[in-house]
């Protein structure tokens, strides 16, 4: 087992995943940029060291600081988190040649499907089902894509091929559109990771995004943890995710979760990981990518099959083989995340800066908040805006949900605009609740969904007066604001909400 374990993240992630590497007993080592000297998980480490350097290309994405620093440092393995180097085949393959273990698959596999076009091919080869398309070719002239686009038939979808996130993304519905559409989604692949190539599927209307957590050892086992339904997205990157799917019959589960594994196998899987699929209204369920990392919504899976998937990881990384086995496996009861992102939901999601000035995550059972900020944390433009996210377990989906939403009036972050609010109108959503969901859902909901004129929620009145009464010359305007909104003056008194 590891001795010294280093986390390549920041943020809420490396204070999750440096809670269970203490745990098993391990030193939990961070790195920081500048901004991040203060952060939160520079304090919940044993050990944190300074990458220097203000943005992401300058610090959490410089390959050589990390690994020299794992080096001085004596650490045995390295845990990407997400996002960043984690589905970098350069970095685990730096990794390796340093003799410092990294805490996931393979650097082929990393790069084999972070290639859309090479994972689709050996899927095909697995018998997995994938969406009808074409895999691209960068010497086709504009008459022959526009032969294959109508042959796939309209509407049809332009991906990139080195990428995700929606980065290279466009609709096509007519061959009117097809050149311009092309063009366009190359130069946005290019851009974001430096590879033009595209491919072309057949757009499949108001999908289910259905995602299975895949895991395998070093020695042959594959299992899968059942599904998560993400289908809740803003510009293609999810808001909310849930396990079980409500779409999912037992024999419809059974057989994604078998073709899930059978895709695990084909490529010679090791750690965790995610096959995504498509599934569309008539119940065909479609290939889409795999995710060579550790998910954000990972917390659902852990709440309803009670296993933590990061020991998991680190077990399977240092050699060992799967505790559990594909029948030891079952789904116990229901459970959501909601992920807390600064951001202004009324002004098409923009991001939000400042600094927290009062926080407080709601507590009760059956609730699980995974932060990476406090009261006094800075909230910058270097990186992605995400806080924390908010994660609730019960017996039904309806119980789930509705404690979801008692969850998020009371979850309180005053300093920047958050997107807690348009969550709760999610969640308390008619079509949500009945499990209707697709992943146009925000769009077609767009109306209902739009924030009315309200009094905020318990938990964020009573920060602001809190704010007030405290330190009434510091107060934030954001904090001020709050509480001019509601005529403050008699809140101030003596009362309940002296006990907050």
């Amino acid at each position: 087992m590891f001795k010294k374990i280093l986390i390549a993240n920041r943020g809420e992630i490396a204070i999750r995943i440096a809670q269970t590497v203490q745990e098993m007993g391990i030193t939990a080592v961070a790195v920081y940029s500048d901004p991040d000297r203060g952060a939160l998980h520079v304090a919940a480490a044993d050990e944190a060291y300074a990458l220097e350097g203000s943005t992401s290309a300058e610090s959490y994405l410089r390959i050589d600081k990390i690994i020299d620093i794992a080096k001085k440092h004596g650490v045995d393995a390295i845990h990407p988190g997400f996002g960043f180097l984690s589905e970098n085949e350069d970095f685990a393959q730096a990794c390796a040649d340093a003799r410092i273990t990294f805490i996931g698959p393979t650097p082929d596999v990393i790069r084999d499907m972070g290639d859309k076009i090479i994972a689709k091919e050996k899927f095909v080869a697995a018998g997995v089902p994938v969406v009808p398309g074409w895999s691209g070719d960068a010497n086709a002239t504009p008459e022959e894509i526009r032969k294959v686009a109508a042959s796939i038939g309209y509407p049809v979808l332009i991906k990139a091929a080195a990428g995700g996130g929606g980065k290279g993304m466009r609709v096509v519905k007519s061959e009117a559109d097809l050149q311009t559409a092309l063009e366009s989604a190359r130069r946005e692949a290019n851009a974001a990771f430096g590879d033009a190539r595209v491919f072309i599927e057949k757009y499949i209307t108001n999908p289910r995004h259905i995602e299975f957590q895949i895991f395998g050892d070093t020695h042959g086992h594959v299992v899968h943890l059942f599904e998560r339904e993400c289908s809740i997205q803003r510009r293609h990157q999810k808001i909310i995710e849930e396990s079980p799917s409500p779409a999912l019959s037992p024999d419809l589960r059974a057989k994604m979760g078998e073709a899930a594994v059978r895709a695990a196998k084909a490529i010679g899987y090791v750690n965790a990981g995610t096959v995504e699929f498509i599934l569309d209204p008539s119940g065909a369920f479609y290939f889409l990518e795999v995710n060579t990392r550790l998910q954000v919504e990972h917390p659902v899976t852990e709440m309803v099959v009670q296993h933590d998937l990061v020991r998991a990881q680190i077990g399977v990384a240092s050699g060992g083989k799967l505790t559990f086995e594909q029948d030891q496996l079952r789904q116990t009861g229901h459970a959501f995340e909601c992920r807390i992102y600064a951001e202004d939901a009324a002004r098409n999601f923009m991001p939000s800066t400042g600094r927290i000035e009062r926080y407080a995550a709601p507590v009760g059972p059956g609730i699980r908040v995974d932060s990476g900020i406090r009261a006094g944390s800075d909230v910058t433009v270097h990186y992605d805006p995400m806080l924390a996210k908010l994660i609730t377990h019960a017996r039904t989906r309806d119980a789930a949900n509705d404690r979801m939403a008692w969850a998020l009036r009371r979850y309180a972050i005053l300093g920047v605009t958050t997107n807690i609010e348009f969550l709760h109108r999610v969640m308390t959503h008619p079509a949500h609740r009945a499990g209707k969901l697709h992943t146009h859902f925000l769009e077609e909901h767009a109306e209902s969904l739009r924030a009315e004129v309200a009094a905020p929620p318990a938990a964020a009145l009573a920060a602001a007066m809190f704010a007030l009464r405290s330190s009434p010359g510091k107060v934030s305007g954001a904090a001020r604001m709050h509480a001019d909104s509601q005529h403050a003056g008699p809140w101030l008194t003596a009362g309940a909400w002296r006990a907050f």
